[in-house]
């Protein structure tokens, strides 16, 4: 059972109302429920869209969403905010639409108190609010996190910075980046996308003079947010130990591999004609070059490596994937 809370607010009674939380809340919703090839992924995702005086998101209604998101044993239950955000030197707080001074929004110390007593096998909290790094800070000690097993949080910006929309005000800079990452800019070799792969996909995109995105995790082992379609077939993947029968070694190539021929070849050169079985073969092996799993050795490109008799060997990356393999985790 996967559970999602969504939540976006653009409409607040008494604070600056806002343009992009609503499209952001929507736009995770649309990205989170199914999987790239259509199977369900969270089932009926919640949504609580602030976008009127008609439709507010009151406190209450927030606070009581969060505690059923967090009341059973669920394998994984997801919570997002967009909103408004604010900290003061008790802590951090979630505006709801009917918050006044900030401080009478939904306190990051309660939102923390009901994950880290929740149930579910994984907690996910993600918040692009301003100050939203301060979730999971110890009101003891500075600089001390104080999470759970099995939470993972991530953020927008830090306890001290602001989150900040697109320069049209349709999207947060940081839901944008989140949202790229689910539909598969932070998958991995198998299609998994786990919070930690968004997570570098966000702070790698930023750059270090922007907001800063907030990770805090603590868990035995990443759960996948959403699959994806992998780059490469799994076959091909789980084929990296025939190819290479171990991680260092190197396989030879010669013309036969090669289907193409170049028209500057003199006609006297003798060449092997293209083999169906080593074409095949080394179709596998470019496939491998394009995910960064394998490279040509002493050749700029793999069709002069089989032109020239070279060979090709795993990149850093491929031995991973090739111990992997090997030890039956793929």
């Amino acid at each position: 059972m996967r559970k999602a809370l969504i939540v976006g607010i653009d409409y607040y009674d008494h604070l600056e109302l806002l343009t992009g939380c609503v499209n952001d809340a929507f736009a995770v919703r649309a990205a989170v429920e199914r999987n790239s090839d259509g199977t369900l992924n969270f089932a009926l995702p919640v949504v609580l869209a602030g976008t009127s005086t008609e439709q507010p998101v009151l406190k209450r209604d927030l606070k009581e969403a969060v505690r059923k998101l967090f009341a059973d044993d669920s394998d994984i239950a997801l919570f997002y905010f967009a909103g408004h955000g604010y900290i003061e030197d008790t802590g951090g707080f979630l505006c709801a639409g009917d918050s006044e001074t900030g401080d009478d929004g939904l306190a990051l110390s309660e939102l923390m108190q009901m994950a880290n007593r929740s149930r579910a096998r994984n907690k996910v909290i993600i918040l692009d609010s301003c100050h939203s790094g301060a979730a999971g800070n110890s009101t003891m000690t500075t600089g001390l996190a104080e999470i759970s097993e099995g939470v993972t949080i991530l953020t927008a910006s830090t306890a001290d910075q602001e989150s900040y929309e697109t320069p049209d005000g349709s999207a947060g800079i940081f839901t944008s980046l989140f949202v790229d990452a689910l539909n598969g800019a932070a998958a991995n070799l198998v299609g998994d996308i786990t919070p930690g792969s968004v997570y570098a996909h966000i702070d790698q995109s930023l750059g270090p003079w922007a907001q800063r995105p907030v990770f805090k995790t603590n868990v035995k082992t990443f759960v996948s947010l959403r699959k994806t379609e992998p780059p490469i077939a799994l076959a091909d993947l789980q084929a990296l130990i025939t190819h290479f029968p171990s991680p260092d070694s190197k396989f030879q190539l010669d013309p036969s591999f090669e289907p193409e021929r170049s028209s500057g070849e003199q006609d006297d050169t003798p060449i092997p004609p293209p083999d169906p079985a080593h074409t095949a073969v080394f179709a596998v092996l470019q496939r491998y070059v394009k995910v960064n799993l394998v490279r040509p050795v002493d050749a700029p490109h793999m069709w002069h490596a089989a032109m020239q008799s070279k060979s090709c060997e795993l990149t850093v990356l491929g031995q991973h994937y090739w111990a992997l393999v090997e030890k039956g985790l793929i």
